[in-house]
């Protein structure tokens, strides 16, 4: 199955409790179909002290299931993504709502 979202992609978020944000993809988790995205589902965490890490509240974020994110185009919108072949016989992703191919 080819990735839709990959990392270092900027997405926004279309539904739940952060949605209009926009962020850069920190890591994808094929197998339980969510991704992590930058300042987008962020929660604070207490986190006792230990000998390499300093105690206190940490934020950090969770990720967030890839059908409440969408790729935005080079314009900012929200794309859906499509696949097609290039001249060279590559497989390559594009952005449904302009057609422009995007990099990766």
């Amino acid at each position: 199955m080819a990735l839709r979202i990959r990392k270092g992609d900027t997405v926004v978020v279309i539904a739940g409790r952060d949605k209009g944000k926009t962020g850069e993809v920190l890591s994808v988790l094929p197998k339980e179909s969510r991704a992590v995205v930058r300042g987008v589902n962020v929660v604070k965490r207490h986190q006792r002290q230990s000998t390499t890490q300093q105690g206190g509240i940490i934020t950090k974020e969770l990720p967030i299931h890839i059908s409440n994110i969408a790729l935005t185009d080079s314009s900012g919108k929200p794309t859906r993504v499509g696949f097609r072949f290039a001249d060279n016989g590559s497989k390559v992703r594009f952005a449904k709502r302009t057609g422009d191919t995007i990099d990766g």
